[in-house]
């Protein structure tokens, strides 16, 4: 079981949307809290929404895919509010489209962002967990892509898919130590994540996409306008970091297409008394092979 009060968290994306939530529940739950995002505004509303409650947090200007001012933040903020216990990776970005229409800025993007942020992440504040052998976790905000594909989400789902595997590699890796993980996946969130295309790097800007003309702004908010709350989302989060669970997937609506994926693989998978090297196989010690 992980312990919220009195610890230290660095959010990403903190000054809005998701992170914004989490970071709003973080601190009713008693933690010292560090709010990074790439966008000063955003930062600038958080800071005086939590002064103005009674409750300031550490406001920190961070692209997440540069490593070494990552370095720098981590260094920051630790200095200011004492080792960071608990991770949150949760700054993301989206661009819709189909894969044939992509330009390699479409995918570098996001790859930078969506995985290379974990990653980044990870590799800043874990050898400093590690080190401590103190009481941590690590939260890691995937998407319900990383189970269920959809048409027009290819370079998304890549990023998040990947990002699953990462979390649950990585909780394999930990499970030894006193450092937890958790990999939220949102389904639908009422933020404003499609203006994450405001962030993007003039050097990635050639796309195959659409442009974040106020039409298309208009029409994206309105498909996720009725989603979740992001602080009822964190509702969630923290009570699966408390408990220690690796998967937190609060949205039913997924249940029937989970079930139908899995019902697929299940279906196409060999069965053992098919294959007449399964033995041989297993009796060896192969990976993922079962033995008795």
């Amino acid at each position: 079981m992980t312990v919220i009060s009195g610890k230290v968290a660095f959010v990403t994306g903190g000054g809005s949307g998701v992170g914004l939530g989490q970071a709003k529940a973080l601190v009713k739950a008693g933690a010292r809290v560090a709010i990074a995002d790439v966008r000063q505004d955003h930062l600038d509303e958080a800071a005086a929404h939590f002064a103005a409650a009674g409750t300031p947090v550490l406001p920190v200007k961070l692209d997440i895919t540069d490593r070494a001012a990552y370095a720098a933040a981590a260094d920051h903020v630790e200095a200011e509010l004492g080792p960071v216990q608990l991770l949150f990776n949760t700054a993301g970005v989206s661009h819709f489209g189909a894969i044939q229409d992509a330009t390699p800025e479409d995918w570098q993007w996001q790859i930078d962002v969506n995985l290379f942020g974990v990653i980044n992440g990870i590799q800043t504040f874990l050898p400093r967990m590690v080190k401590r052998e103190e009481e941590g976790h690590i939260i890691n905000t995937a998407s319900m892509s990383a189970f269920v594909s959809l048409p027009g989400c290819g370079i998304y789902t890549t990023t998040k898919m990947a990002v699953r595997g990462l979390s649950e590699c990585l909780a394999m890796d930990l499970k030894d130590t006193r450092i937890g993980v958790s990999m939220l996946c949102p389904g639908a969130v009422n933020t404003n994540i499609h203006e994450a295309l405001k962030t993007r790097p003039d050097h990635l800007k050639a796309t195959g996409y659409y442009d974040a003309t106020p039409e298309m702004m208009a029409h994206l908010k309105s498909v996720i306008e009725h989603g979740m709350e992001p602080e009822r989302l964190a509702g969630y989060v923290l009570k699966a970091v408390e408990a220690n669970e690796l998967y937190i997937l609060p949205y039913p609506e997924f249940r029937t297409p989970l079930e139908d994926i899995h019902a697929s693989v299940m279906a196409a998978l060999a069965k053992p008394e098919d294959d007449p090297e399964y033995e041989a196989r297993t009796a060896r010690g192969v990976p993922g092979g079962q033995k008795d």
